[in-house]
């Protein structure tokens, strides 16, 4: 075999490989279930336009317009450049090379090489150069055709992977809960929700940190392994409060994750159209919700969101059930009254079930962000922290990062960062935010919301319909909502002149440096994950 043969099948093997990380990136972000990642696939990623200039690449292989060796040396000067396209690839959420994604990996590799190298063995070792070529063009052609379909691949090695990963799961699991029984004095609390769980989450810690040793999941560590990373890593021998924050995609996800830390007491801040591609309808995502709650053991407690239709019509038997609203009070044990918000952030009366009323000042702004403070202050109560420390808590409490978190421009631009994970409620919330802005033009960028299934069109129509009146200037992100949410604003009579559509937030960033002036004030509402493109 030549060195430009052995060079050709080098290249095309290093592209092979490097080839599967885009793929396993998607696998990672959907949680490495198979079938969310199948449903991932089936919205149009089955075949991206990466994948379309391979199978040009197979059709080159196979003609005749080209001699051999010119047609092999294109083909490994392209796997060069798809390599390089790969690797320079930006993300807002990279992929982590985590042991499992290097097992993935690895197995994923090993499943495509080993045909590879033994077709290069068995017919690919030809010099000849003249005619068809037909060794070294069959192996090039099936490296590409593999390139073409390497998510099987990927869905193969985590299929065999299963027995392996549940072993060392079961391991990782069993010693979390050893750490936590040796703990037979730590409070657990568990906190989950459609919407507000992360910053209720920051809330708590902030405020129960006055008055004990607290450790919360970081970042979205809300998944099983998430949680258990977090004992196994975190947890200390004097931590006495344990703040779990509990994610959920499909139903039996939250009580796996009560199995494993036994909470003690919980919050359960929402119950919304959040992931219904993957829960089927607002009936499942509430007994999902309320997995945490049926957790809970009979001297423990539960606090709850009244606001939320199905949240107020669920029943709690086994254990104490102590309901919070801001709005929806008939039948709420505790509320919030007296809110006033200022440029400096907000006042306002929480009222207990004894008609006690405490006063307190954050930095927050919006009724979603009282409500979830008022969640947090609850559980502070129902703990016994003293009122002067929770209002130390409450006041010291930074606004979360991409959470309604207001900034100031040396320009004298304000932004309104809501970038994260927008929902029914809070996209409304944070409109209504922007609404109080009078000094300048009020500008709202957004994509709108995914993970709808069937009420996508009508959420995201009802969204335009907030944002024209809300917004004098709208700019809208994006394909994937873009006809639902010019509809909605359309149909409040929206100056057309004012409402601009692009492909995605780098040109809406272009788009804003031309049009901001001070006093402008802009919210971003929500960013697509990569999943979407």
């Amino acid at each position: 075999m030549s060195i430009f043969l052995i060079s050709i099948y080098l290249v095309c093997g290093i592209f092979l490989i490097l080839n599967f990380k885009p793929d396993i990136h998607m696998l990672q972000q959907n949680s490495y279930r198979i079938s969310r990642y199948w449903r991932w696939l089936e919205h149009g990623n089955f075949l991206p336009m990466r994948k379309v200039a391979v199978i040009a690449l197979i059709f080159l292989a196979l003609s005749t317009l080209l001699n051999p060796p010119l047609r092999a040396l294109l083909i490994a000067l392209i796997c060069v450049i798809e390599c390089w396209t790969i690797l320079k690839e930006k993300h807002k959420k990279p992929l982590v090379f985590t042991p499992r994604v290097k097992r993935i990996y690895s197995v994923t590799s090993l499943l495509a090489l080993i045909p590879y190298i033994l077709l290069i063995i068995f017919v690919g070792k030809s010099n000849d150069m003249v005619g068809f070529y037909p060794g070294p063009t069959f192996v090039l052609s099936v490296m590409l055709l593999i390139t073409v379909v390497s998510y099987l691949f990927v869905i193969a090695a985590v299929w065999l992977l299963r027995p392996v990963e549940k072993h060392i799961n079961n391991g990782y699991i069993n010693d979390a809960k050893r750490i936590l029984k040796s703990m037979p004095d730590l409070k657990v609390i568990g906190i989950t929700g459609s919407y507000g769980k992360t910053s209720t989450k920051h809330y708590l810690q902030s405020i129960l940190s006055e008055h004990f040793e607290t450790l919360m999941t970081p970042g979205s560590y809300n998944t099983p392994m998430g949680v258990v990373r977090t004992v196994r890593e975190m947890m200390k021998p004097y931590t006495e409060v344990f703040i779990c924050e509990m994610g959920a995609k499909q139903k039996g996800d939250i009580k796996e994750i009560c199995d494993i830390v036994d909470p003690q007491c919980g919050i359960i801040t929402a119950v919304g159209p959040m992931h219904l591609e993957t829960f089927g309808n607002l009936e499942t995502v509430r007994d999902t919700k309320f997995e945490l709650a049926d957790a809970i053991p009979a001297d423990g407690f539960i606090v709850v969101n009244d606001d939320f239709p199905p949240v107020a019509s669920r029943s709690v038997d086994n254990t104490e059930c102590i309901r919070y609203a801001v709005s929806a009070k008939a039948s709420a044990d505790y509320t919030a009254e007296d809110i006033e918000y200022s440029p400096d952030g907000t006042r306002f009366t929480v009222v207990s079930p004894t008609g006690e009323r405490l006063s307190f000042t954050t930095r927050l702004v919006g009724d979603c962000n009282i409500s979830n403070l008022l969640a947090a202050i609850i559980v502070a109560l129902k703990l016994g922290v003293p009122h002067d420390k929770i209002r130390t808590g409450v006041s010291r409490i930074e606004q979360v990062e991409h959470r309604l978190n207001v900034k100031r421009t040396p320009g004298g631009v304000t932004i309104i960062d809501d970038a994260f994970n927008s929902n029914p409620v809070g996209s409304r919330m944070a409109l209504e935010v922007l609404g109080r802005f009078r000094n300048g033009r009020r500008i709202c960028v957004t994509p709108g919301m995914i993970e709808l299934a069937d009420k996508a069109e009508e959420l995201n129509e009802q969204l335009g319909r907030h944002i024209a009146g809300n917004a004098d200037i709208a700019i809208i992100v994006n394909e994937v909502n873009r006809a639902a949410l010019v509809k909605g604003i359309l149909d409040e009579g929206f100056d057309k002149a004012n409402l601009h559509t692009v492909a995605d937030f780098a040109e809406a960033q272009r788009l804003l440096s031309g049009l901001l002036r001070n006093g402008d004030t802009v919210l971003y509402e929500n960013d697509l994950p990569d999943s979407i493109k």
